[in-house]
């Protein structure tokens, strides 16, 4: 049976019972089930070893999970073809990877038919294009290997307007604001707004400031569920683990839930 093209996708996400473990003896997803709807803003919380990432990764199929489905627009992740589903989502991680070569060549990933108008362009719209053109050479400052003429507050920021240009129809961001500093994280608030902007987006964070205002958070233990709601919604309840967080102003691991 001939693998599904998505050309187009609208970014709903459906997970039904999902199970996966990266080996035998320890499940790390424990029977998940939760409804990303397209357009929503979804950010997942959750002490160290709770299976945010690990989440990400069953919707990018870098693992294949143990049972259950995982489904984008209706159609099973296992069922569209790989490439096809990975086009159609953009992902900013913690760790951004960088080439020992210019700005620009990072951005647009060697890709001729990116044009620089665009990534310019792109760069404005995003709050990106000031810090470029500060650096000597602007776009075609040499980063030389992994970034290191870079502060990690900058490298974010090549690794959202790399994503921006290619303008997914959904968007991962896995801790891309845990360590940078206050300069670079307020341009990374303002281009994280304009990023999600009516895209499908998860967003795991350490810090409540960059999820407060999901349309859906998602608090998650050990690899299931515990609860789930708005900001608002989650802090009704005092007893809440999400509750316990806020009252730290923090996402670090809580003790004795």
């Amino acid at each position: 049976m001939p693998k599904v093209i998505l050309k187009s996708i609208k970014g709903l996400i459906l997970f039904e019972n999902v199970k996966f473990s990266y080996n035998k003896e320890d499940e790390v997803i424990k029977g998940i089930s939760l409804k990303i709807n397209p357009g929503e803003k979804t950010a997942i919380i959750g002490s160290t070893g709770a299976g945010k990432s690990t989440i990400i990764n069953l919707i990018a199929r870098f693992y294949e999970i143990n049972s259950g489905k995982i489904y984008v627009d209706g159609f099973s992740i296992q069922d569209i073809e790989l490439n096809s589903l990975r086009n159609n989502i953009g992902i900013v991680l913690q760790d951004v990877f960088l080439y020992a070569d210019s700005i620009y060549n990072n951005i647009t990933l060697f890709d001729k038919s990116v044009r620089k108008s665009d990534v310019i362009n792109s760069a404005k719209e995003i709050g990106v294009h000031d810090f470029i053109m500060t650096l000597p050479g602007g776009y075609n400052f040499n980063i030389q290997e992994r970034g290191q003429m870079l502060s990690s507050g900058q490298r974010q920021l090549i690794a959202f307007l790399r994503v921006y240009i290619r303008n997914p129809d959904i968007l991962i961001l896995d801790e891309a604001t845990s360590s940078v500093d206050s300069y670079s994280e307020e341009i990374i608030q303002k281009a994280t707004k304009k990023l999600t902007k009516g895209k499908t987006s998860i967003i795991i964070a350490h810090r409540l400031a960059t999820i407060k205002n999901a349309d859906k958070i998602i608090v998650l233990e050990r690899g299931k569920i515990l609860e789930e709601g708005t900001h608002a919604e989650l802090l009704k309840s005092k007893n809440s683990i999400y509750n316990k967080y806020n009252k730290k102003n923090s996402l670090d691991l809580v003790e004795g839930f």
